[in-house]
């Protein structure tokens, strides 16, 4: 974690699993240490430093009798929505979706396939893609920290141009920062034309950011059919669809004021809103577009709940049967079944799921659907003090209407202007402002309210995502660190 904020997570964590170890390493837990003194149900815990373990010790190994139902781990959900909760991840839902790894990244067809990545390893797609599909494909892996990456993002690619990396994997928000922080005086030294399989999940994938990161890392040899744009989650072990490798990224412009009333209208007109095609799965998974509300299946231009069955769903959450039973037993209206709900909502065409957002963030205002990720993004670029991946968006309850309320954190950088460099200077009504005609101008729709928030203040999940519901709370509760008070 990168800080005390992380141990109440930590705690409940320990709590629902019932851990009686930690595994960490050196370094780490000098630093987790200073944290967790003061809460005895930490500190009491076995902490095994993995960095000095001696792996020759084989006495303390004993052969287990496994099989494909036996539970391998509990992966916890990012809590983007709700508290997280312990995924029961078996042997086989793992060696369902590293197969389907190892086929959509060829890596029988590759003839030196090497992975590079930094993502922690408490994260499904660092432990899966990173970890465990090196070891279940057989080739090398070169890793770094996260806070190595981070620090100075040019490393992630230093390193896949000195290990002729030819895979690796990242949520949308890691290409971005690449862009932000990589001049072009770097470039120069940078080779990445080994690139075959470079994966973008775990967070709305943008068409901008595929575009831009192609065109400026072109030069280095990065070719943009090396993207694949993919769709997962905890409860389906990681990886539920994406594009094989090789194949060219499908972008579909569609109709903004058709998918406002939950329709996928593919438009030839450019200024439609750009929306990346996630693949297919593969391997006998399956998925369905559904209608929440009656059940049924959706058309091919209709927007529905992403429902899913297959050998990669997992068996249900840790100790929470009537929550495993509403989200991983669900039937359709005719009675087939059991898939789960992923609560994301979506649509299939031209053979690509796209993914439009999350049906319990859904904002709905005079009765049309928009999409906070959206707004967000939007409202991100309306003013260059605020931070990137640092907005959320959602709606209140005022009386006989719903109203929009855009939360965004402001650079360290800027500052009143009394104490701010003359290019940094803090005009909190000019940031409103734009945010304000930014939103109005994409969505013809009112902002009630912009709160600007200090360093720290959008509470994030441990991978990053913001938590709209707990944003929405602690507004709600006059809880946020704000310049507006």
């Amino acid at each position: 974690p990168q800080s005390a904020r992380a141990l109440p997570r930590i705690q409940a964590i320990v709590d629902d699993s019932q851990a009686e170890f930690v595994l960490t390493t050196t370094s780490v837990l000098t630093k987790m240490m200073r944290w967790v003194s003061n809460v005895p149900d930490l500190v009491d815990l076995t902490w095994l430093t993995v960095d000095t373990l001696d792996l020759v010790e084989r006495e303390y190994w004993w052969n287990q009798d496994v099989t494909p139902d036996t539970l391998a781990f509990l992966q916890y959900t990012s809590g983007s929505t709700s508290t997280p909760k312990g995924v029961m991840v078996s042997h086989g839902n793992l060696a369902h979706n590293l197969k389907m790894i190892h086929t959509l990244w060829r890596i029988s067809e590759s003839e030196h396939p090497v992975g590079v990545y930094w993502l922690p390893i408490f994260h499904d797609m660092g432990l899966i893609a990173g970890i465990l599909s090196p070891m279940y494909s057989g080739y090398p892996a070169y890793f770094m920290t996260p806070a190595d990456f981070l620090q100075r993002p040019l490393r992630w690619l230093q390193a896949i141009s000195a290990y002729r990396g030819t895979v690796t994997s990242a949520p949308n928000f890691a290409y971005e920062l690449c862009l932000r922080r990589v001049q072009e005086k770097d470039l120069e030294d940078l080779d990445l034309s080994s690139l075959t399989g470079v994966g973008n999940a775990a967070e709305p994938v943008r068409a901008s950011t595929l575009e831009r990161f192609s065109r400026y890392f072109a030069h280095c040899g990065f070719s943009v059919n090396a993207f694949q744009p993919g769709y997962g989650l905890a409860e389906a072990t990681l990886l539920v669809t994406s594009l094989i490798a090789g194949t060219p990224v499908q972008i579909a412009h569609v109709d903004k004021t058709r998918l406002d009333q939950n329709e996928f209208i593919v438009t030839d007109d450019p200024q439609g809103w750009p929306m990346v095609g996630c693949g297919l799965p593969l391997h006998d998974q399956r998925v369905v577009i559904v209608d929440p509300a009656t059940l049924l299946p959706c058309s091919e231009q209709q927007i529905g709940e992403v429902w899913i069955t297959g050998p990669s769903i997992t068996a249900g959450y840790w100790q929470r049967p009537d929550e495993s039973n509403t989200t991983f037993q669900a039937h359709l209206a005719t009675g087939e079944g059991p898939f789960l709900r992923t609560g994301d909502l979506g649509a299939l065409q031209k053979d690509n799921l796209f993914i439009t957002g999350r049906l319990k963030d859904l904002i709905i205002i005079d009765g049309r659907n928009l999409y906070p990720q959206d707004i967000e993004f939007t409202a991100e670029k309306a003013h260059p003090a605020i931070r990137p991946e640092c907005c959320v968006a959602f709606s209140v309850d005022e009386g006989d209407k719903e109203s929009l309320v855009v939360l965004v954190e402001i650079d360290h950088r800027y500052r009143p202007a009394s104490s701010a460099d003359s290019d940094y200077t803090l005009d909190l009504q000019e940031i409103v402002k734009s945010v304000r005609e930014a939103v109005s101008e994409h969505y013809e729709i009112l902002v009630q309210k912009v709160v600007l928030l200090k360093i720290g203040g959008i509470l994030k999940t441990s991978s990053g995502k913001p938590q709209r519901h707990a944003c929405r709370q602690a507004f709600l509760h006059n809880e946020l660190k704000s310049w507006n008070d």
